[in-house]
């Protein structure tokens, strides 16, 4: 069941693209992708820093070492996040501007394409396992009637996937249009 772990996973960095994709509102997970030069090495925001969202669309960053302040915020503006941090001297803050309707549509391209590239994924997972079997049936390890029901096995936890793919792009599409 290795290549359920494999599909497992692909769901998962699914979801950790859709949760940087920002909707209007602030979330931290939007920081993930941003490394800081943080004493010579690229290092994650949240690993130098306390990211807190006081308000619906506020992020404020505090970092533990004050000296790596404009790093920080130098790191956010070089992100193709299209945010613009404030900074006071002690902590960042990100306000998040309401999404116009031509960015919105522009997110929801990004969803639909993390989502196309999840399935093509799962369906290059179910083709490897597939390979796998056929050897092992070649080999005589399983016989063809074994065969049939793995082939069958596997084409329905992959339409569970692609299904599961599909309702989460629907939702964070649906999130992306809310007002």
């Amino acid at each position: 069941m290795e290549y359920v772990k494999k599909m497992d996973k692909t769901i998962e960095v699914m979801e950790t693209e859709f949760a940087a994709v920002r909707a209007g509102r602030a979330n931290a997970a939007v920081l993930n992708s941003i490394n800081v030069d943080y004493y010579g090495s690229p290092t994650p925001i949240n690993q130098i820093a306390s990211i807190s969202v006081p308000d619906p669309r506020t992020l404020v960053i505090q970092p533990w070492d004050a000296s790596v302040l404009k790093n920080i915020e130098r790191a956010i503006q070089a992100s193709d996040l299209g945010i613009n941090p404030q900074n006071d001297g002690r902590v960042l803050r990100i306000v998040f501007p309401p999404l116009t309707e031509e960015r919105r549509k522009e997110l929801g391209k990004q969803v639909r394409k993390y989502g196309e590239d999840s399935k093509i994924a799962i369906r290059n997972i179910r083709r490897d396992a597939m390979e796998f079997f056929k050897k092992q049936e070649k080999k005589s390890e399983i016989t063809e009637d074994d065969l049939k029901n793995v082939e069958k096995d596997l084409q329905k936890l992959t339409d569970e996937y692609i299904s599961n793919i599909g309702t989460l792009v629907e939702a964070k599409e649906k999130e992306l249009y809310e007002i």
